[in-house]
């Protein structure tokens, strides 16, 4: 079999992803560097489901490097990983990449070219002033893969998505990251990755029932009050909206514009939607002709994980 130096252990949000990581980790001698958007930020904790408490002595890493006031994106997170994957083989140790962000993990695994696209602020205005569905339908007819895998329901992330497309129907799909707003910084060296992808599947009802459940959990173990320290420390309820579903919904309810049961729901419906974006991502992988072993997670992943791997003699 053909030699994998990286484990790629993916699956839509409650499917157990980071649990199997840091079993896969602590087995093979590995290290966990996540691939989350979210879990990056510090102060992000109980919305973003970091769950420290799960990792013990396992050693993670990209988890609370960047400041939320900060802006970071994949192209930042890639040079962040390459630097982080290569330090872990210099010391012989087993990276295991665990996380739900699809374009954190296509960027590290399909060694992916940012194109430099300047942000388009007469445009944005004039989006502000649209509604969001008209925008939404601009960016499925540029590009519906985009469509299918950004949240749609963030202005800036879908302002974003629109420019990239729009610059790629320009450029008919070069990429280059030659500039790619580091001109003074150098970037890291590209390592040369193999990956072996290991994604979690659920039955789409069982998976439904784990999602509710662990949004009951995260609001009992203070997902509100989060919400209002990050607020009360400085960040705008526009800028916690940025960062996704739960902060979005908790702040809407902070500033009484819907009801605590109006909340739940509306947070609850958008989260499974999301896993069902995020299932739509991770087929990709196979559609572009890549092996994706797929998990049981209702029977024993685990077990069925460490078979997969030894299969490649780890």
């Amino acid at each position: 079999m053909q030699n994998k130096n990286l484990v790629v252990v993916f699956g839509a949000t409650a499917s157990g992803k980071t649990r199997l990581g840091i079993e896969l980790a602590n087995h093979f001698n590995g290290e966990i560097i996540s691939a989350d958007s979210r879990q990056v930020y510090k102060g992000l904790d109980i919305g973003s489901g970091k769950d420290l408490h799960e990792y013990g002595n396992t050693p993670y890493h990209l988890i609370d490097i960047v400041e939320p006031t900060q802006e970071y994106n994949a192209f930042q997170y890639q040079q962040d990983f390459y630097t982080c994957f290569t330090e872990l083989q210099n010391r012989e140790k087993l990276a295991v990449l665990v996380g739900g962000t699809g374009l954190y993990i296509d960027a590290v695994t399909t060694g992916y070219d940012f194109q430099q696209v300047d942000k388009n602020t007469a445009q944005r205005d004039e989006f502000d002033k649209l509604p969001l569905a008209e925008v939404q339908a601009l960016l499925k007819q540029l590009d519906s893969a985009a469509f299918a895998t950004t949240d749609i329901t963030v202005r800036p992330r879908l302002y974003r998505a629109i420019e990239i497309a729009q610059d790629n129907k320009i450029n008919n799909g070069n990429k280059n990251n030659s500039n790619n707003n580091n001109n003074n910084k150098q970037l890291a060296e590209k390592p040369t990755i193999s990956p072996i992808y290991l994604g979690i599947s659920w039955d789409r009802k069982i998976l439904r029932q784990r999602i509710t459940a662990r949004l009951k959990e995260r609001l009992e173990q203070g997902m509100i009050a989060e919400v209002e320290q990050l607020h009360a420390q400085g960040l705008s309820h526009e800028k916690l909206e940025f960062f996704g579903l739960e902060y979005r919904f908790v702040s809407q309810y902070l500033r009484k514009q819907i009801s605590y049961d109006d909340m739940f729901e509306k947070l609850n419906i958008a989260i499974h939607k999301y896993a069902k974006r995020q299932d739509t991502w991770f087929r990709r992988i196979e559609r572009r002709g890549d092996k994706v072993h797929w998990l049981d997670g209702s029977d024993n992943p685990t077990q069925h994980a460490y078979q997969v791997l030894k299969e490649y003699n780890f």
